[in-house]
């Protein structure tokens, strides 16, 4: 599982890093302009690392089945080697599906406005200011995206099926409470993965969805990278020990505590100077 998540994390860290600081930067900048190379790049590394992303989850979601389905053959099941290959597979295809939709978008003619009307390069934006045909282009968008999503969503319902059905033959609670705790944060980073990005490509293009577009967008692109590290953190038992025993020995509670102690002796002070203030 640590293996896999060392991973997660790694893609998730590159990921936003493709995003979050254009993002921001073009928030405080009145002069909001990326090159033309500069956006084929941007585009690139965001399908590749996103498509990377979700094989990911689903090697997670086969993790987690062998170590509750079959825990006593855990260890001959998920092997290094088995772990290293599964991880290479899933940037393999993160970075094919990429390169091709990077191909066929970036030989378009762009002839209209230059006006992208969106925080990141992406592919509906991008069609929208072409001149040519985009049939091909939408084609190989919708078939890279359901390929990439169906085909790692259908490991991790399956998955998850099995899992569902030994944890309901469980008699002991306690193993059952365990087995839902070890499972319930990849749940929680799936499915919010997943449902944006059903709604943002997996449906037909309409000018009625922008505005939840960009905000379905802002989920996948910025949220999820940044809650996966938290919700699987705040999951472990043993970082919620390390987490609680560095806040209950920290100075900053201390600071806290002594600064709101002197903001309610400083109190009737400032009211009686505001009394002095209104005479």
């Amino acid at each position: 599982m640590y293996f896999f998540l060392s991973y997660l994390s790694l893609v998730d860290l590159f990921y936003s890093t493709v995003i979050t600081p254009r993002m921001l930067s073009d928030l405080i900048s009145s002069r909001r302009v990326i090159s033309f190379n500069g956006c084929a790049i941007q585009f690139f590394f965001f399908a590749a690392l996103a498509g990377t992303e979700i094989f990911i989850l689903a090697n997670m979601s086969y993790d987690r089945y062998v170590a509750i389905c079959h825990p006593l053959h855990y260890a001959s099941i998920i092997t290094k080697c088995k772990c290293f290959c599964l991880v290479l597979l899933a940037f393999f295809i993160g970075f094919l599906q990429s390169a091709l939709q990077a191909n066929c978008v970036f030989r378009l003619q762009f002839c209209r406005s230059h006006l992208i009307d969106h925080f990141y390069c992406d592919v509906p934006p991008l069609l929208k200011l072409s001149c040519s045909d985009t049939l091909y282009c939408d084609l190989v968008t919708v078939y890279s995206v359901a390929t990439c999503t169906i085909g790692s969503f259908l490991p991790i319902l399956i998955s998850y099926m099995f899992i569902f059905s030994t944890i309901i033959r469980m008699k002991s609670a306690e193993g059952k409470q365990k087995a839902f705790s070890t499972c319930s944060a990849h749940l929680i980073c799936t499915s919010l993965f997943y449902i944006t990005v059903f709604f943002t490509y997996l449906r037909p293009p309409s000018d009625i969805f922008d505005v939840q577009d960009k905000v379905a967008c802002i989920f996948y692109t910025v949220l999820t990278p940044m809650l996966n590290p938290l919700v699987y953190s705040l999951r472990n038992q043993e970082v919620k020990k390390i987490v609680l025993q560095a806040v209950c020995h920290s100075t900053v509670v201390e600071t806290i505590l002594s600064v709101i102690r002197n903001r309610v002796n400083i109190l009737p002070i400032l009211f009686k100077l505001w009394k002095v203030t209104l005479k």
